[in-house]
């Protein structure tokens, strides 16, 4: 498993320090912190090792771009230009000097240096508090080589959890249906990569259709819906061994497979005879429970990150709104009241709030509510977007989007985007090929 490639050695300094600095994440960050990022230090002997054995010129300099990249796209933080910077990597992380760093207008400084112990990589790194002149976090880390760039996105993690007071996002995977040709003969596979779109690999060779697959929240365990000789399958596939196994055949359809927060349980939505209820099936024993039982089409279920509690997308009240139910499928409540058409409905892992897709008036919105249904927020709009996905934090949605075609069919393109809960920094996620359906891990380092 990916969790035991990388040892978290220990914390290098102890300290106590009030930082003067603070990021607030709770609204729209207009002003981003400026931070400085610092090339990691490296002896010229580690160097030419590491050149050596991964072909990279400066691997110091290639970290220290990992957190800039990712610490500049959580919008809350802007990094500053290297060109500016003053004082060299080795003797920054020895010893800053506050005022030369303060001379450029950096409130926040990491630094850090790597080298090569016993064919291994170790890389250490600090914290700063330009303004208060103090250091604020020291950690060391030993690994693989080739696990770099997972060590630039755990600092990334370390430091944004250091600032924002939340865990961060960063050493994470989203897994999505992976998209070519025109769109009425669309070849679909499943493929794998890190959040920042870098270690793109596909799971399957495209023969058959794929859709929705969704991560295990407690494992690197995917479960989605392929079709076998035109029958829906759930598959189950480990996604570290490759491992793949058959959940069951289903008759009729079947929509939208998601696991219980324990990992235990798969739910999902059957259609049969022009209606749809919700099912769920123990993983262990494969018995399958009826959850819903209506006329109407029951579809999305998404569970509480507690697993007391079921969201799910229904037409019972005469269009496609949003309720809540327990995980028995007692006391369900209507919790969507708005105008518009309500759909594919996602639980943050926080649990305070129901992620959702909109339709109003030929419009796509993704949008949040609380789990009560009230502060509804509609955080963008678009021709045709769906899907959300929380990251491991609560605080970014992903979701893909679909472009218009012109008359002749062509132009069709589906793309991953995300956007912060605020409604700000929204921006695509690049992909090899077109994408749709994506769904992010958690913490690969926890």
């Amino acid at each position: 498993m990916i969790r035991k490639f990388i040892i978290l050695l220990l914390i290098v300094f102890p300290f106590k320090a009030f930082a003067l600095i603070e990021v607030d994440i709770t609204r729209g960050n207009l002003n981003p912190l400026p931070i400085a990022v610092s090339p990691l230090a490296i002896d010229e002997k580690s160097k030419k090792n590491f050149e050596n054995i991964l072909q990279i010129e400066d691997i110091g300099y290639e970290i220290s771009n990992i957190v800039e990249n990712n610490l500049k796209t959580s919008g809350l933080f802007n990094p500053l230009n290297k060109d500016a910077f003053l004082q060299a990597p080795d003797i920054a992380n020895l010893k800053p000097r506050f005022e030369d760093w303060n001379l450029i207008k950096a409130q926040a400084l990491i630094t850090g240096k790597v080298n090569l112990v016993d064919e291994k990589l170790r890389v250490e790194f600090r914290l700063w508090d330009v303004l208060a002149a103090k250091e604020m976090m020291a950690l060391a880390f030993t690994t693989v080589p080739n696990n770099w760039r997972r060590v630039g996105h755990i600092i990334s993690d370390k430091v944004y959890e250091r600032l924002t007071g939340e865990k961060g996002y960063f050493d994470t995977r989203i897994i999505y249906v992976a998209e070519e040709g025109p769109k009425t003969q669309r070849i679909k596979k499943l493929a794998i990569m890190d959040q920042d779109g870098f270690n793109n690999k596909f799971l399957t060779l495209g023969n058959e259709l794929v859709l929705t697959p969704r991560f295990n929240p407690t494992s690197q365990m995917v479960t989605y819906l392929s079709y076998f000789k035109n029958m829906p399958r759930v598959y189950l596939l480990d996604i570290e061994t490759g491992t793949q196994e058959v959940v069951g055949d289903f008759p009729g359809m079947t929509f939208a497979p998601r696991f219980s927060p324990d990992g235990k349980k798969i739910i999902m939505s059957f259609a049969k005879d022009g209606k749809s209820d919700i099912f769920t099936m123990d993983l262990e024993n494969r018995i399958v429970e009826r959850i819903t039982n209506h006329p109407s089409i029951d579809t999305s279920p998404s569970y509480s990150p507690d697993g007391k509690y079921i969201t799910f997308n229904s037409d019972r009240s005469g269009y496609q709104q949003i309720y809540i139910m327990n995980s028995d499928g007692t006391d369900i409540k209507r919790i969507s009241f708005g105008n518009g058409l309500y759909g594919t409905p996602v639980w943050s892992p926080r649990g305070d709030l129901i992620a959702f897709t909109k339709l109003h008036k030929g419009k796509f919105y993704i949008g949040v509510m609380r789990t009560d249904g009230s502060g509804e927020r509609l955080l963008t709009e678009n021709y045709y977007q769906e899907a959300p996905s929380w990251s491991p934090n609560g605080r970014v949605l992903i979701f893909y989007r679909e472009t218009k075609t012109n008359a002749k069919g062509e132009g069709f393109s589906a793309k991953l985007w995300s956007i912060d809960l605020t409604g700000y920094n929204e921006r695509k996620i690049k992909t090899p090929t077109d994408a749709s359906d994506p769904s992010w891990s958690s913490l690969l380092s926890n």
